[in-house]
């Protein structure tokens, strides 16, 4: 019987639901938003029933396409799992409703905090076993301050009452019914909780946030079933559940970076920028954290990564907020009708520095702005400003690892800007190589869903189905060193 894999990918800003078949390919999909909570400055919140009930809904609009155009061909659907990182959910056990709005991954209110451990001394501890810093992007401090701020929570979850979970944790736990409670190595390793040699919650790690044990979910390898569910009565029997990664380690599995040194971006929300180093959880560079890549076929590979604050997230405040322009699609045209930035630098700090720098005070700047600075030139140095962010960071990866990268697999809506594509290859003097596959988060989750389920056998199999849709090469630029020189100048003005 063929074979159809339902890819969830659930982001910071929308819901997908993406049917694929067992050669990797997107036969259809859907997308549903969900609102953005910002009660105060720099708070960033969700609501998981939205989340929950989007998700639901996505399948259902998907299904319903599928009835469509499949009704006559027997299938067996599975379900697939890919999601935003860190962002946490606490919930009662016995309701099955959320103690508050979820803690979004851009959310600062544990910033105070990290700094006060730092002070302490406990920054070497927690890197030395979550292989991340201590910052307010990671899991632990969000949900610490629901348990120290929402009233009542503290007691329940110490009589054992209240489940914490990042998005795919409290995704599966409603789609089943509340019969599977778990997440997987790469979500858990996000958490700053997760002890990556030991592949196992951390009581030290509990301990220092005030985080109760039996509020934590099962630990599964991504290449496994995580239960069954009918999603709310869509399938009339029950579907099985395999296949479960964050986001970025799913672009990591998508992009086929199975072998050690191999390196992908996402551009997405923010960004992620992710290489293989193999079996072995080497301590990262100064700027860049050590994660579980993912984990196959008995296997754990490990990933140095470093995360981008505000990437996909800049243009689109530029198009909602400020106005500039109806969509970000319209901004390509624009930046290329001038000749350079104009002097312009737009460091979009708007939930702090991400890696290297790790700034979680810092506020957005803009730097060089002139009578002369048009639109043009503003909506540029916005483009601009993500590829210098990503150059950040894979010089850092690049004298990690030895050298120059041998190319950077890309994925991601900004991707199909040709602008900043070129752009990129240029800053990083490296090829940039783009698949078929927009969607590669949703892929490698599919190929997870797959391992899991018997359908590929080995990653050579999975990795023939690669299909590059084109290589950007680098091209002279004379003025890049010049460029980034400026970035960097605007950026040293905010870290002081």
């Amino acid at each position: 019987m063929a074979q159809r894999i339902i890819a969830i990918d659930q982001s910071t800003s929308s819901t997908k639901a993406l049917l694929f078949d067992e050669e990797c390919k997107v036969l259809a999909r859907t997308n549903v938003d969900h609102k953005q909570y910002y009660p105060q400055t720099g708070w960033v919140e969700h609501d998981a029933e939205e989340i929950y009930t989007n998700m639901v809904e996505a399948i259902r609009r998907l299904m319903a396409d599928v009835d469509l155009h499949y009704s006559l061909v027997p299938y067996t659907f599975s379900l697939a799992i890919t999601n935003q990182r860190e962002t946490a959910v606490v919930w009662n056990k016995n309701t099955g409703k959320p103690i508050a709005n979820a803690v979004v991954w851009q959310d600062t209110r544990g910033a105070e905090l990290c700094r006060e451990l730092r002070r302490k001394g406990r920054a070497r501890m927690v890197f030395d076993k979550s292989g991340l810093l201590i910052d307010p992007n990671f899991s632990a401090t969000g949900v610490k301050w629901l348990l120290d701020n929402i009233e009542g929570a503290r007691k329940s979850a110490e009589n054992g009452e209240l489940l914490m979970g990042t998005i795919e944790t409290w995704l599966i736990w409603k789609l089943t019914g509340g019969k599977t409670f778990a997440t997987d190595y790469t979500n858990a390793s996000r958490t700053m909780l997760f002890n990556i040699h030991t592949l196992d919650w951390d009581d030290t790690l509990l301990k220092l946030f005030d985080i109760p044990r039996s509020m934590m979910a099962d630990i599964l390898p991504c290449d496994a079933v995580y239960g069954e569910t009918t999603v709310e009565g869509i399938f009339p029997n029950p579907i099985q559940i395999a296949g479960v990664l964050g986001d970025s380690h799913g672009a990591l599995v998508g992009q086929m970076c199975f072998e050690k040194g191999s390196g992908k971006v996402t551009y997405g929300t923010g960004s992620s920028v992710m290489v293989n180093i193999g079996e072995e959880p080497k301590a990262a560079p100064e700027g860049l954290v050590t994660s579980v890549g993912f984990s196959a076929f008995g296997k754990t590979y490990y990933g140095f990564e470093g995360n981008i604050y505000s990437t996909g997230a800049t243009l689109k405040w530029i198009a909602d907020q400020l106005q500039l322009v109806g969509h970000p699609s319209e901004m390509e045209a624009l930046a290329t009708s001038v000749e350079d930035n104009g002097g312009v630098y737009i460091v979009p700090a708007f939930s702090g520095l991400g890696a290297p720098w790790w700034k979680s005070d810092v506020q957005g700047a803009v730097f060089g702005l002139t009578f002369a600075t048009t639109k043009a030139h503003f909506l540029r140095a916005a483009l601009e400003s993500i590829a210098y962010q990503i150059k950040d960071l894979i010089d850092v990866m690049a004298r990690a690892t030895g050298g120059r990268l041998k190319e950077i697999a890309a994925d991601g809506g900004p991707t199909k800007n040709k602008f900043l594509m070129q752009f990129q290859a240029d800053m990083l003097d490296t090829p940039v190589v783009c698949t078929e596959v927009d969607d590669a988060s949703a892929l490698g989750a599919v190929i997870m869903n797959g391992f899991a389920r018997g359908i590929w056998k080995s990653f050579d199999e999975v990795a023939s189905l690669r299909k590059v849709t084109q290589v950007i090469q680098p091209q002279s630029n004379d003025q890049k060193n010049i460029l980034y020189q400026g970035w960097r100048n605007a950026v040293n003005q905010l870290i002081k």
